[in-house]
């Protein structure tokens, strides 16, 4: 039974999307199935998404919006182009054994215009769909990219940690703020794990084989911080972002306003470019 697994499948939910998700059981139909949503949105105000069991080895995901979300549609509307690149390379990036489906759009350029947007995914396990270990890989790989796309275009954010005293002041700090946002940002650091996996792209460490099933310790750096663009460019979440190690990523940024890049730091460990 898929309400066997609510704990687990909060735990996915809020880990990848950065927000508070609530879920029920939903008993409708021969087999149960699982509907998730924001925890301040309710069920009814904001995008839904369900997850029920199809078959012995495969999983169903639907996400529709609620009866009463014109609010929350009306705030998609207004994403930045930034928001909406980062939302569909989310859901670009499920595996190939995902069959994932925008009624009426494609998945390059789909967006939520009204009410009628439904996202339709399935996926198909090498064993019983209903264990634990399958349960939390359709979370991970469907669900939350679905459920992250949707948080980056209503917009929850980050909370910015205070700055330290020791840290210079730059001409213009909302800029490098914004950036270390967006670093701190769970919906690009699964996108950026997801394309570049989780070895850091300067060291070479790998955190899991140092740290066991501790190591889930890469960051997410952006390559190109606004502070360092003459004018403004689209931000393309798959090319701007790498995954680091905090020790390399902290030094990449102890230059300011301009960090390190990545071949500059590997540079300093010894490292050719190769």
């Amino acid at each position: 039974m898929i309400g066997q697994h609510e704990e687990l499948i909060v735990r996915e939910l809020e880990l990848g999307t950065g927000a508070a998700i609530e879920v029920a059981v939903d008993k409708r139909g021969l087999r149960a199935g699982m509907q998730i949503w924001f925890g301040d949105l309710g069920p009814r105000n904001g995008p839904v998404a369900e997850m029920r069991p199809h078959g012995l080895k495969s999983h169903k995901v639907q996400l529709s919006f609620g009866n009463f979300s014109g609010a929350v549609i009306n705030q998609i509307k207004e994403a930045t182009h930034e928001d909406r690149q980062l939302a569909r390379a989310l859901v670009g990036s499920m595996e190939s054994n995902v069959k994932i489906e925008v009624p009426g759009q494609s998945l390059e350029d789909w967006s939520v215009n009204d009410g009628n947007f439904r996202m339709d995914a399935q996926i198909r396990h090498e064993t019983r769909s209903d264990t634990e270990l399958m349960t939390e890989k359709t979370c991970r790989d469907v669900v939350v990219p679905m459920m992250g796309a949707m948080a980056e275009l209503i917009g929850y954010d980050v909370i910015d940690e205070d700055e330290t005293e020791d840290e210079p002041p730059v001409e213009g700090a909302i800029r490098p703020s914004v950036v270390n946002r967006r670093e701190r940002n769970p919906r690009n650091r699964l996108l950026c794990i997801r394309l570049h996996g989780e070895i850091c792209s300067a060291c070479g460490l790998d955190p899991y084989e140092r740290y066991g099933e501790n190591g889930k310790i890469i960051e997410v750096h952006h390559l190109e911080p606004l502070s360092s663009l003459a004018s403004p460019k689209p931000y393309d979440p798959v090319t701007d972002l790498v995954p680091l190690c905090p020790n390399c990523h902290r030094v990449a940024h102890s230059r300011r306003p301009l960090p390190w890049s990545i071949s500059e730091v590997r540079s300093m460990l010894g490292m050719t470019n190769d």
